[in-house]
């Protein structure tokens, strides 16, 4: 499903390298876990693959395909890849439900399905009763199940999440971070979640750790 091959990514015109020729292959449906200390380029790979950002060389291919223009970077990001970030990321002076709906509009899609899609994760991860509350409103729990929400809103094939539950106390960790399994091996969903976590981290189907700028051998 993901194939990362040799790649390479500084910043700071090269002054900073943050990954040192990086190759890893995720499978379809696989729960995989990036660990490693803070500044090891766990985050900036995901943003690689997510189209966030362009890299130095190598090679990203999703299912296959190998994005090379801007349009089909976006257009990934959009309606095959979903990404969870440590901290939510909603916009604060909007609703929570016109957050959630924010993916759907940027891909022009069905309104009244996406707002029955809504309703049902929101339901799933305990937070339609707060739809209509402003982000503001909203404790630190309910804003990561929020944006969980979000992430999900267009059936991504492919869930990237970075330090998902980083921000939350130890209930809330747990909570957010078991929805987060639930739904993504319900729905057969792939997931590439950066952590340094390591109990959660064991939780997935595999571990690969980080160092460096590189995976370290297994």
């Amino acid at each position: 499903m993901i194939d990362v091959a040799d790649v390479w990514k500084s910043f700071d015109a090269g002054k900073i390298a943050v990954l040192k020729g990086v190759s890893m292959e995720v499978a379809r449906g696989e729960l995989l876990a990036l660990c490693g200390t803070s500044g090891c380029g766990k985050s900036t790979l995901l943003s690689l693959i997510a189209g966030l950002e362009s890299l130095d060389r190598g090679h990203i291919r999703i299912d296959g395909r190998e994005r090379i223009t801007e349009k089909e970077k976006v257009a990934l990001l959009r309606k095959e890849v979903g990404f969870i970030f440590q901290l939510h990321h909603l916009m604060p002076d909007l609703t929570l439900e016109e957050n959630c709906l924010v993916p759907v509009i940027a891909v022009g899609g069905n309104m009244a399905a996406a707002r029955k899609r809504m309703r049902d994760l929101a339901d799933q991860t305990g937070v339609a009763h707060r739809l209509d509350r402003s982000v503001r409103e909203l404790s630190g729990g309910e804003r990561q199940r929020g944006a969980l929400v979000r992430a999900l809103m267009n059936d991504p094939h492919i869930l990237l999440a970075d330090e998902p539950t980083g921000a939350l106390d130890e209930e809330n960790r747990e909570i957010v971070f078991s929805l987060l399994l639930d739904l993504v091996r319900s729905g057969g969903k792939t997931l590439v979640m950066a952590t340094h976590d390591k109990e959660m981290a064991q939780r997935c189907d595999r571990v690969l750790h980080m160092r460096d700028g590189r995976i370290l051998p297994a």
